[in-house]
């Protein structure tokens, strides 16, 4: 197998015995980086500090991804200004690689008025659509006082 030695220096092609003396001499562990390519590679290293840096690694990069659920909520009365704002912030996310759960709530009277409601949505999407090509991932839906929709970048 292909050693590395613990600050980075090639080792050369070592017998695995010799290579497992040679970790357990400096008290770390003999880890396999690759076996894909022919002689293997192994490199001496602590195995539990790598495997935090991977994982915290991974971790930042998830992160920074994005890809989950941002909200945005408008009423029934929010003005085509304030609209255009939320209209802003949501293009955000989406660039961001974030999907958004736009959503109405009703109060009172408002709830007898739906279709003036939807409309509302609709006047939002409309906005929307002027900053970046969207899809609809889930279609309008009822939950009790609200209308709930789900968008994505196309």
């Amino acid at each position: 197998m292909r050693l590395i030695d613990e600050t980075g220096e090639q080792s050369g092609i070592v017998p695995i015995e010799k290579a497992l003396q040679q970790a357990s001499e400096r008290g770390l562990d003999l880890v396999q980086v690759t076996e894909k390519v022919e002689p293997p590679v192994c490199k001496i290293m602590d195995k539990g500090k790598y495997l935090y840096q991977l994982k915290k690694k991974e971790s930042k990069q998830s992160h920074r991804k994005g890809g989950g659920t941002k909200g945005i909520r408008i009423r029934f009365s929010t003005s085509e200004h304030d609209l255009s704002i939320k209209a802003k912030q949501a293009h955000k996310f989406l660039e961001q690689g974030n999907k958004i759960k736009i959503e109405l709530i009703l109060r009172g009277r408002e709830k007898a008025l739906r279709e003036h409601a939807r409309q509302q949505i609709d006047k939002f999407l409309e906005i929307l659509k002027n900053y970046i090509a969207i899809e609809i991932d889930k279609p309008n839906k009822r939950l009790g006082n609200r209308i709930v929709l789900i968008v994505k970048k196309q």
